[in-house]
């Protein structure tokens, strides 16, 4: 299997605001938005390894600001790290006004996905090689995040998480 750059994940996606993706107040419901961020890092997983990929996980998620009716998202997805069968990919989010053209970081989220076979087990998946400062720091970010994933969830012990005893040494 080929290494690959994070660019060849590259998915980008644009929604406008509908009215009914909106709540009472006119701003975007965070169900829609997580939905729109799940297809385009699911696209962007699938696109590193191509394989089927379904969700293992939605590790991080941040509503830093509303995004209200008529706004135009455009949501930027690629993969930041591969493991053996599981890619984490970070999300970010851009809305933009559409009178003005302004964009603004809004939102930004970390999915967790897997390939898997017709039978649903793991497969393999290629290493990825990051280039950019962004891409190295988001590399090296998802193994700490991965162990502590493996720690909550009782799949590792808190001794053996190197990369996380590494921070407070």
């Amino acid at each position: 299997m080929k290494a690959k750059t994070p660019k060849e994940s590259l998915t980008i996606q644009t929604q406008m605001v509908l009215p009914n993706d909106t709540n009472t107040l006119g701003n975007l419901f965070g169900g829609q938005l997580l939905q729109w961020m799940d297809i385009v890092s699911s696209i962007a997983a699938h696109r590193h390894c191509r394989r089927v990929v379904v969700t293992a996980s939605v590790n991080n998620v941040s509503f830093n600001m509303p995004i209200n009716h008529a706004s135009l998202l455009t949501m930027e997805a690629k993969v930041s790290r591969a493991f053996s069968s599981s890619m984490e990919v970070f999300i970010d989010v851009w809305v933009e006004d559409p009178v003005t053209g302004e964009k603004k970081k809004c939102n930004e989220a970390i999915y967790t996905f897997v390939a898997v076979d017709q039978n649903g087990s793991p497969l393999p998946v290629p290493e990825l090689i990051p280039e950019t400062d962004e891409e190295k720091q988001r590399f090296a970010g998802a193994l700490r995040r991965k162990q502590l994933s493996l720690i909550l969830a009782g799949k590792m012990k808190p001794e053996d998480a190197t990369e996380l005893k590494a921070l407070f040494a």
